[in-house]
Parts: C-alpha cells; structure tokens; sequence
C-alpha cells in the first residue's frame, strides 16, 4: 500500500461524505468547514487529480445549466479501490489510537 498524503485523505473522506453531490466547490466547501481552515480551489483539485490518477475516483461532467453560464460540474464518485483505501486508513489510524490516553481535557 502506498499512503496517501493527508490532502488526499481529506478529500477521498469528503467524496464519500458528500456522495452524490461530491464536486468541486462543495468539496472544497466541505473541507474548510470540517478542517476549520481556508482551501483554496486549486489545494482541492491537485489532490482530486492525483486520486483520479491513482484509481480512487472517477468524475464525469453533469448537463450544463444556464445558472452556471452553460457550463458543466464535473461530479467526483468512490471507484471499489479507493473505498479498499479508506477502509485501510482507517483500519491503520485505529491501530495508532489503540490503546492511548484519553486526550480529553
């Protein structure tokens, strides 16, 4: 298994959140919420690339709608492989936690 950077993780986790309407802007809209952070577009879409390209993700361009001047969202879905990988990611982060300390105040 070869890891994923953490920007990938946090995307690869928000596609699946978000399901069905996993793309761009509420991907990134997602991500700043959950994280408490500003994201850029562009600190979405290198990391939605780079998951595309290792097989985590599939995309496909939705009709285009005269609100978005007839332009198309391209939706963001879980391939079988990248679920496999959360599922390992998770797996392995229970295996750190195991058995720490509450870090409770």
């Amino acid at each position: 298994m070869k890891y994923l950077s953490r920007p990938e993780e946090m995307v690869l986790l928000t596609i699946h959140r978000l399901d069905e309407e996993a793309y761009g802007m509420n991907i990134r809209n997602q991500v700043s919420e959950l994280t408490g952070k500003y994201w850029s577009i562009g600190s979405i879409y290198v990391p939605l690339d780079r998951l595309e390209q290792k097989g985590f993700v599939q995309s496909h361009l939705a009709n285009p709608t005269p609100e978005r001047g007839g332009k198309s969202k391209r939706y963001y879905k879980l391939t079988e492989a990248g679920m496999k990988e959360l599922k390992e990611i998770k797996k392995i982060y229970s295996a750190f936690w195991e058995g720490l300390p509450d870090l409770s105040i």
